[in-house]
């Protein structure tokens, strides 16, 4: 049976806004390994599933897309919110 992961995107580092955070993807568990290419030496695999990834609205549609395609899917919870410092002196509460 074929493998996926759902996971929720997180936020991006390097903005403040949480645009496209709140997505649920579905990616394809590798079912290759890579290996290097004989001319150029690059890794790479004919597993063509490693390249789709589907974004969800919620993870509700996300699993009935799973279970629709015959997946089965790990849910992978979201890391949860940590506390933002306004300042240092909030450093030695």
């Amino acid at each position: 049976m074929l493998q996926a992961r759902i996971f929720q995107n997180g936020k991006r580092a390097t903005q403040s806004g949480r645009a496209r955070a709140n997505m649920w993807i579905l990616e394809h568990e590798p079912m290759e390994g890579k290996r290097p290419d004989a001319l150029m030496g690059w890794a790479g695999s004919g597993d063509t599933e490693q390249q789709v990834r589907l974004t969800f609205p919620t993870l509700d549609a996300a699993r009935q897309y799973a279970n629709r395609h015959g997946l089965t899917a790990e849910v992978i919870p979201p890391a949860p919110d940590r506390m933002i410092l306004q300042s240092y002196a909030e450093n030695f509460r």
